[in-house]
């Protein structure tokens, strides 16, 4: 089927030609399989560390985007996510620190996902 058959256009200045990988929704596809923004792991390695509950939640969120790339990041996350609980009392413990640390540095290894299948056809749509 053509794009214009179906009434689909494509914007020339928005469009991506020859490109080894392109950026697609906070990752980054590739011949080689999909991967983590840098920006954004380099913005969460790079962020110092969430005292207030609402820079905590902040964080995670950013975190939370890129979960897909480490593994058991739930229950990493656990007692991160425990100190947002309403009833919760803020103590930024070793635990907590630790969990920050583990999650940033699994995300800098971060592997690639998704390795395409080389006999069909690699698209980003």
């Amino acid at each position: 089927m053509c794009m214009r058959e179906n009434r689909l256009y494509a914007n020339i200045n928005k469009s991506i030609f020859g490109a080894e990988e392109i950026p697609f929704l906070g990752c980054f596809l590739g011949k080689d399989g999909v991967r983590a923004d840098q920006e954004k792991v380099c913005a969460i390695a790079q962020w110092p560390v969430p005292v207030p509950q609402k820079d905590l939640r902040k964080w995670l969120d950013l975190a939370n985007y890129l979960h897909k790339y480490s593994a058991n990041y739930a229950k990493m996350a656990r007692p991160l996510t425990n100190l947002l609980k309403k009833d919760a009392v803020w103590s930024w413990t070793s635990e907590a620190q630790q969990a920050c640390e583990a999650i940033k540095s699994r995300l800098q290894s971060a592997p690639i996902l998704a390795l395409p299948d080389e006999d069909r056809p690699f698209s980003g749509m």
